[in-house]
């Protein structure tokens, strides 16, 4: 049986910290799926067709990674796509707070789903999406920390 895992998250922008997390997955599982969650939450920065494409680019060797855009709860998805993990990346005890209580829920609406925590490495945990979305926003090039290449905005908009 093929091991599926969902990798969920607004990924707005996806990050080197996300790569990361997909590339060490893959030697976890056969296939990692990276579901972009519409979040009713959030309004988005970078829409989402621009980085669905970005991600797919920069996945584009990596036959077993696949990109896809949802609207529903994850649990559902995960059971729906035929996964039972859901993968995520945690840069601190604050990530693993949040991310322990949405596990919890996970499991309660698809039993046969584990949620697998990955430790982010080192060097990436400083970098969070609402960190470069602020740079981005007052035209700071980003592009170290992202596996894609963005414009540099004219600064502040």
């Amino acid at each position: 049986m093929k091991r599926i895992a969902l990798f969920p998250g607004s990924f707005d922008p996806f990050t080197r910290g996300h790569e990361d997390i997909v590339l060490r997955g893959l030697q976890l599982f056969d296939e990692v799926v990276i579901g972009i969650g519409r979040n009713s939450h959030k309004v988005r920065y970078f829409p989402l067709e621009q980085i669905t494409e970005l991600i797919e680019g920069a996945f584009r060797s990596q036959p077993a990674v696949r990109v896809m855009s949802y609207d529903d709860l994850t649990a559902n998805v995960a059971r729906a796509i035929g996964a039972k993990f859901l993968l995520r990346g945690l840069r601190n005890t604050t990530d693993f707070e949040y991310e322990n209580g949405i596990s919890q829920v996970n499991r309660y609406i698809y039993e046969d789903v584990e949620t697998v925590f990955l430790i982010t490495s080192p060097h990436l945990a400083p970098i969070s999406s609402s960190i470069i979305r602020d740079l981005h926003r007052y035209g700071q090039d980003v592009n170290e920390f992202l596996p894609y290449q963005l414009q540099v905005p004219d600064k502040a908009k």
